[in-house]
């Protein structure tokens, strides 16, 4: 069964549309299980109705035709406890239903599945049986398993039918939903990218010169099997007969007319070569997969790794500039640092990612630069987007792929909102972060993107509050040296002096590796990062700390933090070091002075801690979104959580003020750097617990201050009063937007709402 079970997904996953997927799923599901009939019924919500969707062995002129009412019959009823439903005679059920335009009369046998994805019933998955059967307990768990891995796929494979189906009209509506990450409203042309040599990952592209395009497989082609005979000539003294007899499996493989005509026909038919590649070796391994004997199946391996030697070769012979149209809105499964970074700036619109959340670093950087962006939005078929127009709705994570005018001019009107408040906030600039009541709450700006040499909001900042220092070293192929990362500290401190900068010492780990230092970890998240990687390794720390100091000398702006501290004994073994390496430049005749000193609060160890850390350090600095991130045990990275990560829950808020409580017996002042100091909401509540100051993107200072100089200090902690009696972060952030809408200010949170 398990092995059924594989097969059958992974031929489900690479179905090109809808029809296609359950055409797979009710021919396997009944040879599976021996059953006479398996049906799929998809749900149709906007209509309140359960529709034949596809079927093997009921009559084929119902597909589409039958639809039952939503709490009617046998579907309804598991569709309506979405649990799985076996009966040894169906007809006996006092919820059957007899539909007759099916032929299902003479039926007994019925065992009825949900398929359900995201807490949502998509349809039932349905075997019927001539005979009474009462399907055994393997059966029932197969098909309930099955169901529950064909969801995801058959959604895929519905947006995916559907992309492949567009023409100017009769575009389809909907939206696909993600994780609002960036705010602001995206109006532009999808242009994918992806890692190299990720076939999955290569999308369809149109080409005008066929010719180019195959000259560049056949050469890519050609490569691929000289590296093979050197590959072969290399190792023969070291492999056996039988084992040498494989580099002539794959050379029989490369030179095959499947493999070298299917891609050469796509390409003269205008995909691409890359393009070309993945649809031919996707469709070689699926003959592959479905064979039965285990030795053959495994050749779809060698298929798919044959293929990514050929798309390396491709793409080295074929590797152009991306061309950015005016209005690029930035498409891919995983998206880095870099490839936002070679944007240009005035032609970026928006973002979308299959993965990553709202609080992931890409989603900072995008809110950081003002462009909004969505993302998790899992059911996107990346590969059929490329050039299409596409709507980003960053406030809700909200994508349309080819919206129509309905949808294009309700967006163009919010946009428009959205401008007509961006230019009212400019009204703000150069004033006071300064309450009703008298109160200033200094705001701060969060940076450290390698491409900017002049940040947004410099001139609206009271300086830096989160330097971060890890951009420099991950966009390079080594350490930076000392005098490199001076430059860099150097450039920063001199913009903004005399205001403070604070400069976060390297903060690798998690979700940001460096490609020159693999640190290859089942939960990096809890594992080697921070701090205790530069502890670690003290010729790392000790370089950066040398080149921060010397970078500050005759500024006096300079702050140093600490990432990651999770134990007092980090904070005293990182001041050694520091003050070591500030004697170290004294002796060799630099004149740096000793800096203010803070330290991260951003596990949940520190804030139990915060009075003991507060003792030994300047100032403290709450991480909100690591912090987060381990009081709720989410992985904010992770799409099937995400939506679970939220920074206004109540055990949040309780943290923080036990943080400020901790700082305040020896008089420390406390900064919020996390993405909640820039959410116009939650600035509320941190301006009532009394945090004295806040760092945020660019693109959240103004709105930020135009809460601060609308409401006064007491109304501030009336409502952090209230907020403390919540029990779920939903109650929270009603509590607060509808402070927001009695200021006049809901649109900063929800534009023409």
């Amino acid at each position: 069964m398990l092995e059924s079970l594989r097969r059958i997904v992974q031929e489900v996953d690479n179905a090109p549309d809808l029809e296609q997927a359950l055409a797979i799923i009710v021919r396997r599901v009944k040879e599976a299980v021996g059953a006479d009939v398996c049906s799929v019924y998809l749900n149709d919500y906007d209509n309140r109705r359960h529709i034949l969707q596809a079927t093997d062995g009921l009559r084929q002129a119902a597909v589409g035709r039958v639809r039952i009412e939503m709490g009617r019959g046998l579907v309804g009823l598991v569709s309506e406890r979405a649990e799985p439903l076996n009966l040894d005679d169906a007809a006996a059920h006092p919820r059957y239903l007899c539909i007759t335009d099916t032929g299902e009369q003479r039926f007994h046998g019925f065992l009825g599945a949900p398929i359900i994805q995201n807490r949502k019933v998509l349809g039932v998955l349905v075997l019927r049986q001539l005979e009474k059967r009462h399907y055994q307990e393997e059966e029932v768990t197969f098909v309930v398993t099955l169901a529950s891995q064909l969801a995801g796929a058959i959604t895929y494979a519905r947006i995916n039918g559907e992309l492949a189906r567009l023409q100017d009209e009769g575009i389809p509506q909907r939206f696909l939903p993600g994780l609002p990450a960036a705010p602001g409203i995206g109006i532009g042309t999808a242009v994918v990218v992806y890692p190299p040599a990720d076939l999955d990952a290569i999308p369809d592209r149109r080409i005008e010169n066929p010719e180019v395009e195959e000259e560049s497989f056949r050469n890519a082609v050609q490569d691929v099997a000289e590296d093979l005979d050197r590959m072969a000539l290399r190792t023969q003294s070291n492999l056996s007969a039988e084992d040498m007899a494989l580099f002539d499996a794959w050379r029989l493989m490369l030179e095959s007319d499947t493999l070298i005509d299917g891609t050469l026909t796509r390409i003269r038919a205008g995909n691409w070569a890359p393009g070309a590649l993945r649809a031919t070796i996707a469709e070689h391994a699926r003959v592959f997969d479905a064979m039965e004997d285990a030795y053959l199946r495994e050749r779809g391996t060698d298929v798919r790794d044959l293929g990514r030697c050929i798309l390396t070769r491709l793409q080295n012979l074929t590797a152009a500039p991306i061309q950015y149209p005016p209005k690029t809105i930035l498409v891919g499964e995983e998206i880095s640092a870099m490839q936002i970074a070679d944007v240009p700036r005035e032609r970026f619109v928006g973002m979308v990612s299959t993965g990553g959340s709202g609080s992931s670093h890409v989603a900072i950087l995008a809110r950081g630069m003002g462009v909004p962006a969505a993302m998790g939005v899992a059911d996107l078929p990346v590969g059929r987007v490329e050039g299409r127009d596409m709507v980003v709705d960053g406030y809700r994570g909200r994508v349309y792929v080819a919206p129509g005018p309905a949808v294009r001019a309700e967006y163009q009107r919010m946009a428009e909102d959205d401008r007509a408040m961006t230019h009212e906030l400019q009204s703000l600039r150069h004033l006071p972060a300064e309450t009703t009541d008298g109160y200033v709450l200094p705001l701060y700006l969060n940076t450290g993107l390698v491409s900017e040499s002049r940040p947004l909001g410099i001139e609206e900042s009271a300086g830096v509050g989160l330097y971060r220092t890890e951009l420099p070293f991950i966009v390079r192929d080594s350490f930076p040296s000392e005098a490199a990362q001076m430059s860099n500290y150097r450039r920063v401190l001199e913009l903004f002096a005399p205001r403070p900068v604070t400069i976060r010492t390297l903060d690798i780990g998690g979700d940001k590796p460096l490609p020159y230092f693999p640190m290859h970890e089942a939960n990096p998240f809890l594992g080697w990062r921070g701090i205790r990687i530069t502890l670690d390794h003290p010729e790392i720390f000790l370089t950066q700390i040398r080149a921060i100091l010397r970078a500050a000398i005759g500024l006096d702006n300079l702050q140093l933090l600490f990432p990651m501290i999770s134990t007092v004994g980090e904070i005293d073994e990182s001041l050694t070091l520091v003050q070591r390496a500030h004697d170290e430049l004294l002796e060799e005749g630099y004149q740096v002075k000793m800096p203010p000193i803070g330290a991260m609060i951003e596990v949940p160890a520190a804030v139990y801690q915060s009075e003991a850390i507060a003792r030994r350090v300047d100032f403290l600095s709450v991480g909100t979104n690591d912090l987060t991130q381990y009081l709720l045990a989410v992985d904010r990275n992770n799409p099937h959580v995400a939506k679970l990560f939220d920074d206004l829950h109540p055990a949040v808020l309780r943290a923080l003020m036990q943080v400020l409580v901790g700082a305040r017996v020896h008089g420390r002042e406390v900064s919020i750097c996390g993405e909640m100091a820039g959410d116009p909401m939650a600035s509320i509540l941190l301006l009532g617990m009394g945090v004295n100051s806040l760092s945020m993107g660019a693109s959240s200072l103004l709105r930020v201050k135009r809460v601060i100089r609308s409401i006064s200090r007491g109304r501030a902690r009336e409502v952090l009063k209230a907020a403390l009696q919540c029990e779920d972060a939903a109650s929270v952030r009603r509590l607060l937007f509808n402070t927001l809408d009695t200021l006049g200010l809901a649109g900063l949170v929800r534009p023409g709402r």
